[in-house]
C-alpha cells in the first residue's frame, strides 16, 4: 500500500514538471530580435584567358578519318607545349555518320576534336592562337576570373560584408533606442562568380588564306562580384 502511494506521488510530481515546460519555454523566447542584410561588391578583373580551337573533317573511311584528326591534334598539342605558362586541356571528340539524302544509307563520317588552352599571359596565348589557326578553327575565346584572384577577392569581400553588417546592426540598435546588440546568427554567401565571358570568332581580324598568322584581339574587361551577409541580431533594450 505504501509502495503504491509513493509511486502515485512520483507520478504527480512528473506531471507537474511536464506541465511547467511551456512556461519555461515562454521565458526563453526572445522578442528583440531583428533580421538584417548587408551586401558589398567590387569589380574584379577577368585575368584568365580561355581559347577553344577545333578541327573538323570528314571521310568515307572512319579509320582514315580518325588518323587524320589525331595527326592534326597531335601537331597542335606539340606546338602548344613549347609555350610556357599555358594549360592544355583536350576537349570533346565526337564522330558521327553522314547519311544520304533519304537518310537511310551511311555515305561517310565526320569527326570533330577540340583543344582548350588557358593562360593568364594574354599576349603569349594570343600569339599561340594565331599560329594554331593555320591548322585549327576558332571555337571561342573566353575570359574568366582565375582561382587565386577569386579567393583573394572573396577574402576581402568577406571582411567588408561583416563590417557592413555590424554597421547596420548598430544603426538598427540606435533606431530602437537600445544599449547594445549581440549577433544571434550570421550567414555569408558569395553571389557566385560569372561564367567565362565569351568572345566568338568575330573577334578575329580578317585575313586571306596565304597571309601571316593572325593574333586575336584581346579585351578581357572586369566583372562585378558581390557577397551578402544575412543574419539576426538581438537588441538589448534598457
Amino acid at each position: 500500500m505504501h509502495t503504491f502511494r509513493r509511486s502515485a506521488a512520483l507520478l504527480a510530481l512528473s506531471v507537474g514538471t511536464v506541465a511547467s515546460l511551456p512556461a519555461l519555454a515562454a521565458d526563453e523566447l526572445h522578442y528583440n530580435q531583428i533580421s538584417l542584410r548587408a551586401e558589398v561588391s567590387q569589380e574584379v578583373a577577368r585575368d584568365l584567358m580561355i581559347v577553344t580551337l577545333y578541327t573538323e573533317e570528314q571521310n568515307t573511311d572512319p579509320a582514315k578519318l580518325a588518323a587524320d584528326v589525331s595527326t592534326t591534334m597531335n601537331k597542335a598539342l606539340a606546338q602548344a607545349k613549347q609555350v610556357k605558362d599555358i594549360t592544355l586541356r583536350q576537349g570533346s571528340r565526337n564522330s558521327y555518320p553522314i547519311y544520304d539524302t533519304k537518310g537511310q544509307k551511311i555515305t561517310g563520317w565526320r569527326e570533330r576534336a577540340e583543344l582548350r588552352l588557358e593562360s593568364s599571359d594574354f599576349a603569349a596565348l594570343s600569339k599561340l592562337t594565331g599560329e594554331l589557326l593555320t591548322d585549327l578553327k576558332m571555337g571561342g575565346m573566353d575570359f574568366a576570373i582565375a582561382t587565386p584572384t577569386r579567393k583573394a577577392s572573396e577574402d576581402a569581400l568577406l571582411k567588408d560584408a561583416v563590417t557592413a553588417f555590424k554597421a547596420r546592426a548598430q544603426l538598427a540598435t540606435d533606431a530602437l533606442g537600445g544599449k547594445g546588440y549581440k549577433i544571434v546568427n550570421l550567414n555569408l554567401n558569395s553571389n557566385g562568380y560569372p561564367q567565362p565571358y565569351m568572345r566568338g570568332p568575330m573577334m578575329m581580324k580578317a585575313a586571306s588564306m596565304d597571309a601571316a598568322p593572325v593574333t586575336p584581339e584581346v579585351e578581357a574587361g572586369t566583372s562585378q562580384v558581390s557577397m551578402t551577409a544575412d543574419g539576426v541580431v538581438e537588441v538589448l533594450l534598457p
